[in-house]
């Protein structure tokens, strides 16, 4: 008898977590190698706030948002000053995108070679922004 092959999907799983995170408005970071020895680098996503997003934060909650728009930015920092004041003094950004939705950003982190369980919260890395 036969069996059908198994598909396989190219495309990542997003922890439910973090895509939830996400689509509530919260940034997320994953820390990646640096430039050079010295240095620390960080790539951020940060979802782009709508005036639909003000208006619910005014009324006391986040509005969820499955079609968001969404910015990366790869920042690589001084590694002595990134937990200062002034960790910005000699960052460098490497690049950035703006991507519309949550299939252009699964896009992006494939192309820039980045996995969705890679996301940790802010407060969980030494990211300084």
């Amino acid at each position: 008898m036969n069996t059908p092959p198994h598909l396989t999907s190219s495309e990542p799983e997003w922890p439910a977590d973090k895509l939830n995170a996400l689509r509530l408005g919260q940034r997320l970071v994953i820390e990646v190698p640096a430039s050079q020895p010295g240095r620390r680098a960080f790539i951020d996503i940060t979802p782009i706030t709508t005036p639909a997003d003000t208006q619910a934060l005014q009324q006391g909650w986040k509005r969820a948002d499955h079609s968001r728009t969404f910015r990366l930015q790869h920042w690589d920092y001084d590694a002595e000053r990134i937990n200062g004041f002034d960790y910005d003094i000699d960052a460098a950004l490497i690049r950035a995108t703006t991507v519309h939705g949550e299939p252009e950003l699964t896009t992006t982190l494939q192309a820039w070679q980045l996995r969705p369980e890679q996301l940790l919260y802010p407060w969980q890395t030494d990211d300084p922004q």
